[in-house]
């Protein structure tokens, strides 16, 4: 058993060519500690967000503070808040943020399996 407090001390610097602002990242469950699930918690602060994306695998999201949006390719932006559970499956394009001047987080749960980022 491994237990895992969700504060501000345990979060560290998260980027690459999938986001547009900062972004910080707790991993709660990696590969090291299970073959099957995978869960981090991600803040997307001062309205970041992260480009239209792809994973092989099932994908939610529990936004656990703040105020955000999600948008699957060519549907509606789709405003999300504390409470809200998102699902993605896998294969379809999606992206996720914090709405504008706004903070979000939330956390990802999902299995092992890869991102891409959808051509420009």
């Amino acid at each position: 058993m491994r237990v895992v407090r969700l504060e501000e001390s345990g979060r560290g610097p998260h980027g690459g060519p999938l986001f547009v602002g900062t972004v910080q990242r707790l991993g709660i469950v990696n590969e090291a500690e299970s073959d099957l699930l995978r869960v981090n918690e991600v803040s997307f602060l001062a309205g970041a967000v992260n480009k239209f994306h792809t994973h092989t695998f099932d994908q939610v999201l529990v936004i656990t503070e703040g105020v955000g949006l999600v948008q699957v390719k060519g549907g509606p932006e789709r405003r999300v808040t504390t409470g809200d559970v998102i699902f993605f499956k896998a294969g379809e394009s999606h992206w996720h943020g914090a709405a504008p001047g706004a903070t979000m987080r939330h956390v990802a749960i999902g299995t092992p399996g890869s991102t891409q980022l959808d051509p420009e």
